[in-house]
């Protein structure tokens, strides 16, 4: 017995997951009446599938009265690429035909082929690929997950025209129709000079005198950054190296951060030598109405010593304690630097202004 089956397509390529369907049409033999008709696998092969166990759940016959016959497989795994023929069987003297050849599975998974790690400026492609050819496919990009374009395209390929620090990232592609089975991420990597540079000073509150700062350089690279040079601003040459420097001296300084792609600097930041910073107390008083005032100099390390003998002078001039008041101007002029102060005399009415000004 002849059987004239005539497939859509001999050939299908699938992705792993979908759902495909193998449509045809017959023309049965003449002088036989058809009883059955159901797909198997290979001509050899003359089981039903649908009563396979392992396709009975995802097989499904959707023929009709018209001579037309299709095959729904579901959830296609690799283990599904055989050649699926359409069988008839009919009821003369139990009889059986088939169409061959039949319709030739491929199963394919998406996956993407880039390079692994690309410098910045350079330009880069990502191509969605299969084992085999899907039929009129249109793709979509991912990025860490997310859509890269709102719309399909036709072309397999992304590109990267000018490669920057911030394509770095998972690719991941799927076909239009089938988001749901993208292929396994890519990692692509994106080598680029420093970026971000600057530096921290630690401690960061009131630097005290003879203390010692810590300046620290941060960056942001690939690859990271090991290479640091120090200077300070003025000079001719580096004062230092390497990822912290504490300074011996008041300035400005910078760091450069280097690694093979480039090298970039900080803003500079100020070092500033708590003992090398000078402030004045001024005492403001009245005597019989004529305004003084008295500038008491000294380093902020020293401002509070300097507030406490000050206290005392005001106590002197309140109470016009003579002595007392010349041994606070005494211990200023020995002790504390650029201090000067106005001598005591007979107060008649005394008013006390205290002012405290640093620069």
């Amino acid at each position: 017995m002849r059987l004239h089956v005539k497939y859509n397509q001999q050939e299908i390529c699938a992705l792993k997951g979908s759902t495909v369907f193998m449509n045809g049409t017959f023309t049965p033999p003449e002088n036989h009446t058809v009883n059955e008709t159901f797909w198997t696998i290979d001509p050899y092969m003359i089981f039903d599938l649908i009563k396979d166990p392992v396709y009975s759940c995802r097989v499904e016959y959707l023929n009709d009265d018209q001579k037309h016959f299709s095959l729904k497989l579901s959830d296609v795994v690799k283990k599904d690429e055989h050649q699926f023929c359409f069988r008839i069987n009919a009821n003369e003297e139990n009889e059986k035909a088939f169409g061959y050849p039949g319709v030739q599975l491929r199963v394919t998974e998406l996956h993407v082929e880039a390079p692994e790690e690309v410098t910045e400026g350079e330009t880069a492609d990502l191509t969605c690929k299969t084992t085999c050819s899907l039929t009129d496919p249109t793709f979509i990009w991912y990025k860490n997950g997310r859509p890269l374009t709102t719309k399909t395209i036709k072309n397999n390929q992304f590109h990267l025209q000018t490669v920057s620090s911030e394509d770095a990232g998972s690719y991941s592609c799927a076909v239009g129709g089938s988001q749901h089975l993208r292929s396994t991420a890519h990692r692509l990597r994106v080598r680029y000079p420093p970026k971000n540079v600057s530096v921290s000073i630690s401690p960061s509150g009131e630097i005290v005198e003879g203390s010692s700062v810590t300046l620290t350089c941060s960056s942001d690279g690939n690859p990271p950054v090991k290479n640091y040079t120090w200077f300070k601003e003025g000079g001719t040459s580096s004062v230092g190296s390497g990822h912290s420097y504490s300074p011996l001296q008041s300035g400005s300084y910078y760091c450069e951060a280097q690694n093979q792609h480039g090298a970039r600097r900080s803003a500079p930041v100020s070092v500033v030598d708590i003992g090398e910073a000078h402030g004045f107390l001024i005492l403001y008083y009245m005597i019989n109405n004529e305004l003084f005032k008295s500038p008491i100099c000294c380093t902020l390390h020293s401002m509070p010593l300097c507030s406490f003998w000050l206290d005392l002078f005001i106590r002197a001039l309140l109470f016009s304690r003579r002595l007392l008041c010349d041994s606070v101007c005494n211990f200023c002029t020995r002790n504390l630097r650029g201090c000067s102060c106005s001598y005591c005399s007979s107060l008649d009415t005394v008013r006390v202004i205290m002012k405290r000004n640093f620069s």
